[in-house]
């Protein structure tokens, strides 16, 4: 199948795909791949609804994330990340994430798949790989956690048998070479209220940045926030009841040429409530070598001098694992000095 490459003229909007017969695995996936292309091209941003993702477990995971965060510092810090070790899971306090080298307005929890020390990953000292921390004086938080991944990483691996049909290839391209075993990083975050909207001003939740990885299904609350970078301008991704904000990222740009690109976004709480967030990244395998894709007739379109990094995702050499621990070091410089 040749792919024609899309000329970004900019985009005042975010597609919304039904993945019902993606999910069911009727003929009309077809028909949703299309769609999946077409956002990815045009803006790598898409709206997800007939996921069939379940919303008591939804609503579960978000009232037991807002007791979490309505502790005190000191009872959050119980499941600190540095307590963590090389598995880069458990919590950080407002300002403890860099984006740019400048503090995020954010808290959060990082999560991943739940190994025991007896997993060769684990004996290996793999960065990345290991037990998840949970809070024990919360009910059913770590249970919770563990079943909304779960259904997560099942929806992943229908995406991107979607995303694999939405490029011509087989369905199962991802997961014969990057995703049988990916790697999975989940994280909850809280961005605080500001007491009123001149405090919020040039205070940024997260700053601009891309995700590293294939794809990223994102459950938000109903404050909004979310802003894509356009070329002409920023589009807000407002909430849409039971919906997933999925974005590409790094690496599918990166395996595409830049047909699909991971597209700049940003957050800014300006709803004057705390906001919560659910981003689940669905990324090829730690000790994979993500290699381009040979897609008849399609050049590679590096957008270097563009990203807001300066950095190409083409240039790149080594393993998935290299990759993210070279970002995600950055993101965190105090653990890189312990951890890493």
């Amino acid at each position: 199948m040749k792919i024609s490459a899309v000329v970004d003229e900019g985009f005042s909007q975010i597609a919304i795909v039904d993945i019902s017969a993606l999910v069911s695995g009727t003929d009309e996936r077809h028909i949703v791949a299309s769609e999946i292309r077409q956002a990815c091209c045009e803006s790598g941003f898409f709206y997800i609804v007939g996921h069939g993702v379940d919303e008591d477990l939804q609503q579960r995971l978000e009232l037991l994330s807002r007791q979490f965060f309505a502790q005190d510092l000191e009872t959050k810090l119980k499941i600190r990340m540095a307590l963590g070790g090389k598995a880069w899971r458990g919590y950080f306090p407002v300002g403890g994430e860099l984006t740019s080298g400048k503090p995020d307005q954010k808290e959060g929890i990082y999560f991943g798949v739940q190994l025991g020390e007896e997993h060769p990953l684990v004996q290996d000292g793999t960065p990345m790989h290991g037990s998840n921390l949970f809070p024990s004086n919360i009910p059913l938080f770590r249970e919770t956690v563990l079943e909304y991944m779960e259904a997560m990483t099942h929806l992943g691996h229908t995406l991107m048998a979607g995303i694999a049909l939405s490029l011509g290839l087989e369905e199962s391209y991802f997961a014969d070479r990057y995703t049988a075993d990916p790697l999975i990083l989940f994280r909850i975050f809280n961005y605080p209220a500001y007491s009123s909207p001149s405090d919020s001003k040039d205070k940024w939740g997260v700053g601009e940045h891309t995700d590293y990885g294939i794809l990223t299904i994102l459950k938000q609350d109903d404050s909004g926030g979310l802003q894509v970078k356009s070329k002409s301008g920023w589009v807000a991704a407002s909430p849409i009841p039971n919906s997933f904000v999925c974005n590409i990222g790094d690496m599918l740009d990166r395996m595409t040429g830049g047909l699909y690109r991971s597209t700049p976004h940003r957050v800014q709480n300006l709803s004057g409530r705390h906001r919560l967030s659910f981003p689940f990244f669905f990324d090829p395998n730690f000790n994979a070598e993500v290699k381009r894709i040979e897609l008849d007739g399609l050049l590679i379109n590096d957008d270097k001098k563009e990203r807001w990094d300066r950095a190409s995702v083409h240039d790149f050499r080594g393993t998935y694992g290299d990759y993210v621990l070279s970002k995600v070091s950055k993101v965190f410089p105090e653990l890189r000095r312990t951890v890493l």
